[in-house]
């Protein structure tokens, strides 16, 4: 079931398993993959491995992503969406051929270390209204009969028997999106969190066994918990360190994942001719924040002390940046300008994105500003009001 402790505004998110697990232990990492330009699986894998990062907990089965994780040797847990434990608790053949779809192929042909099946993300959360509290036990019920005719019983574990251990599954502080949400907080939180790692609570003396919510930022998340839902990550959205951070294997801190590309050195920023009467500014920055990501703006955050004109060139290069730098995407009317000079200042980094194979993105990556045709005839009549 799914924790959720306040501290002054900062949800502390800690998800426990309970389970039977083994006596080596490791910190693990929790791999999301709600991103608009996600890293490519075998650089996630890379730097598992660089950062001494033994165990990882997926949200759900994606195929790409335990290929790459295939003779690895970094230990997995597969994750079963809220979305399919209805069918998975009413039927035994369904949950037969999931097993065999994602746990017993990527075993027998991939080399997978495949430990655990994680049956629903917080299924219980007050928040749910007890959607999942009558199919969560029956799909687990039904997941493990189907690993024990598969003949992965003992070799993938969902609920044990007599002595239960604890798997601490999430445990992390956010680095923005709130007041409370910081670097600071998130480095003394986490780093301390790692020196009782081999002590227990007084409850549980002993090592604990754990997984770092999380390993990078997911900039597509849900933000109605709130902005920080996007920024649980140890490291940034392109794979860099966000602070030091010691994960006891790896004592020399944290090591940025290798031979990331970006797209050009360029941002789309207010034009120094534009007016902030304009009264197209405020139509133009809603609808660049509600198709990219602006959770680093607002009180208290890291690009909390900018002026009018440096939050709406955020907005305005978040948009751009989130739809692969197209020249549709920074064409809002009369009011910004693509340049070369970087716009950040201080804590605030103005992003430059990362070059993905597909070049995927947001919803409207495929053409900007103009992809839909709402769109196109929003742009028209704001510039005929322009002419006016």
């Amino acid at each position: 079931m799914g924790i959720w402790a306040v501290n002054h505004g900062v949800l502390v998110k800690i998800f426990v398993l309970c389970m039977m697990v083994s006596s080596v232990i490791c910190i693990g990492a929790n791999w999301g993959t709600q991103s608009t330009h996600p890293l490519p699986p075998s650089t996630i894998v890379k730097l598992l491995r660089d950062n001494g990062i033994q165990k990882v907990k997926l949200f759900d089965a994606d195929p790409s992503i335990l290929y790459a994780l295939g003779g690895s040797g970094i230990e997995v847990t597969v994750g079963i969406p809220n979305d399919m434990l209805y069918s998975l608790a009413n039927s035994v053949a369904a949950a037969e051929l999931w097993v065999q779809r994602n746990v017993s192929a990527h075993i027998s042909s991939n080399s997978v270390d495949i430990r655990y099946v994680a049956v629903g993300n917080e299924p219980f959360l007050t928040t749910l209204n007890g959607t999942y509290t009558g199919t969560t036990y029956p799909a687990l019920q039904n997941v493990q009969a189907a690993l024990i005719k598969a003949g992965l019983g003992t070799r993938v574990k969902n609920n044990g028997i007599g002595n239960l251990s604890i798997i601490v599954g999430e445990v992390g502080w956010p680095t923005d999106g709130d007041l409370h949400a910081n670097i600071q907080y998130a480095q003394r939180f986490n780093q301390g969190f790692m020196s009782h790692m081999g002590k227990g609570t007084p409850m549980r003396p002993g090592t604990v066994d754990a997984y770092l919510f999380s390993l990078i930022d997911e900039d597509a998340k849900s933000i109605k918990p709130g902005n920080f839902e996007r920024h649980w990550g140890v490291f940034n959205y392109d794979g860099t360190p966000k602070y030091n951070l010691s994960l006891g294997s790896n004592s020399v801190g944290l090591v940025a994942a290798s031979n990331v590309q970006y797209l050009s050195r360029q941002w789309c920023v207010m034009s120094s001719n534009a007016s902030l009467d304009d009264p197209q500014v405020a139509p133009s920055v809603s609808y660049a924040c509600s198709h990219a990501d602006c959770t680093s703006l607002g009180y208290g955050t890291s690009c909390g002390n900018l002026d009018t004109g440096g939050n709406i060139s955020y907005a305005f290069n978040s948009y751009y940046q989130e739809n692969n730098q197209l020249l549709s995407a920074c064409q809002f009317p009369g009011l910004s300008v693509v340049t070369t000079t970087d716009p950040s200042q201080g804590v605030c980094v103005y992003k430059v994105m990362i070059r993905t194979s597909t070049l995927g993105g947001g919803a409207n990556v495929s053409s900007g500003f103009l992809s839909e045709p709402s769109n196109l005839l929003l742009l028209l009549f704001m510039i005929f009001l322009t002419l006016l």
